[in-house]
């Protein structure tokens, strides 16, 4: 199942009011038209009555100031509208529209700012838009979401002008709201529709029936040579005095429980080449669990999922359904990164009394290289005699860099020496939770998705749940 386009956000709309208590001020021309009274100052000298001119151009402006500000509309006459053309997502450029409706006598000249925190856009946008009398017009300018999780708007302010441009109205629209940024939806996207053309995953939703794969049972048959001894029914056996085969075929639905660490370790920024934005290590873990996810229940089986940190972020019981699809968004968006080492005994214990049943869990995590052996891998063992334990800890592209790379001073030697040890040190982990019956991956973030959803493949080609 492919999770569908979400609803954009609630578009915000509200009427103007004015700004303070003086909500109007004098435009450029004004001062321009001023300026050209000061030409009489020069006949002045000559002519007492090139001041008395100048005055009374100056009265003429000013009474051509006020009749301008007079037919600008009243900033209750303005209705403004802040639209999403899609609901943002993490790392995703998009945009937002802003629009304005004019329900004065003449057109306006109006200049925008909206109010945007720093997780959408580095600035708050300033827009130029010119709307005619009782008509409508829009503006849109660009956000990209630097983080996942609730950000709040503000309002929108405007300064609009008549096409004369004597005189100014100052206005603000009360256009709060809050959005929820989602996780990276479009790689997620892509992800599952490239692996829905696989062999693999055109199995699992058709649901063919593969006999002698798997270990859910089918049906009885006669004993043939070549048949394991394991699969002997040895009940039926005995009633029909001949041997009797059990035959399976592939598992239909089977629970696949996703355990996301948001702790200390998952803050670290993530460098990748180019100018491509920053984002953390937790960022890559919930955009791989959301691609998981997804071909997890396109295949037909359930999914759960687990966040933690200090405390249980997250718990979303096993499922399937669109309305599931929609739960594990809107709850990987709001798992944050804690400052604090996380509660992996906790985490363990959560994920131990929500699922009885053998499932598949997907553990992605990291850990620090200390010369006892980590409380989080110590715990990944304690779940492999009930579940299958897929461990996928997040490397760090530099320090794989600086442990390949040839030195070439003496203080590149000490940093190269000290990477392949804690390399090494890496190894050395993960190979004992390969030893313990865990399918240990150390993958680097930005292969994390697809390496994951083709070791889940595997497991379910294989027949290893």
């Amino acid at each position: 199942m492919i999770y569908p386009e979400p609803l954009s956000p609630t578009a915000a709309a509200a009427r103007a009011r004015k700004l303070g208590r003086l909500s109007f001020a004098w435009g450029p021309r004004f001062f321009v038209a001023l300026l050209l009274g000061f030409v009489a100052l020069g006949p002045a000298w000559w002519f007492r009555q090139a001041i008395v001119a100048m005055l009374l151009w100056d009265g003429v402006v000013l009474a051509a100031w006020l009749w301008d500000l007079l037919r600008l509309p009243r900033p209750d006459q303005l209705e403004v509208r802040r639209i999403w053309e899609k609901r943002p997502s993490l790392g995703v450029p998009g945009n937002v529209v802003v629009e304005v409706r004019n329900g004065g006598k003449i057109s306006i000249r109006a200049r925008i700012v909206d109010e945007t925190p720093t997780q959408l856009r580095s600035e708050p946008p300033d827009l130029d838009l010119r709307v005619k009398a009782g008509a409508t017009a829009e503006a849109r300018y660009a956000v990209m979401s630097a983080e996942r999780g609730d950000v709040r708007l503000g309002r929108i302010f405007l300064r609009f002008q008549s096409p004369l441009g004597l005189a100014e109205r100052w206005a603000v629209a009360e256009t709060q709201q809050t959005i929820r940024v989602l996780p990276n939806l479009e790689q997620a996207r892509r992800q599952t529709l490239y692996l829905i053309r696989s062999r693999q995953v055109e199995l699992e939703k058709r649901r063919r029936r593969q006999r002698g794969i798997g270990r859910e049972f089918d049906s009885l048959r006669e004993y043939r040579e070549g048949d394991e001894l394991r699969d002997i029914s040895w009940t039926a056996t005995a009633r029909r005095r001949h041997l009797i085969t059990r035959v399976f075929q592939m598992e239909r639905s089977q629970n696949v429980w996703l355990v996301l660490d948001a702790g200390r370790l998952l803050r670290a920024q993530v460098h990748e080449p180019g100018n491509a934005p920053r984002f953390s290590k937790l960022d890559y873990a919930v955009n791989a669990a959301l691609s998981l996810a997804q071909v997890a229940l396109y295949c037909g089986d359930r999914v759960g999922l687990l966040a933690y940190g200090r405390r249980i972020q997250q718990n979303l019981s096993a499922g399937r359904g669109a309305h599931h699809v929609r739960a594990i968004v809107e709850s990987l968006a709001q798992v944050r990164a804690e400052a604090l080492e996380s509660d992996h005994g906790r985490a363990v214990r959560a994920l131990l009394n929500a699922q009885k049943r053998r499932s598949l869990v997907v553990w992605i995590t990291d850990f620090a290289e200390t010369a006892t052996i980590p409380e989080v891998i110590e715990y990944a063992m304690h779940l492999t005699p009930r579940h299958l334990v897929v461990f996928a800890a997040m490397g760090q592209p530099d320090l794989k860099t600086l442990a390949d790379a040839i030195p070439a001073v003496t203080a590149d030697m000490y940093r190269h020496g000290a990477a392949l040890e804690i390399s090494q040190r890496r190894d050395i982990l993960m190979r004992g939770l390969r030893q313990r019956g865990v399918l240990a991956l150390e993958l680097m973030p930005g292969i994390l998705a697809s390496s994951l959803v083709t070791q889940y493949l595997d497991i379910k080609e294989r027949s290893l749940l």
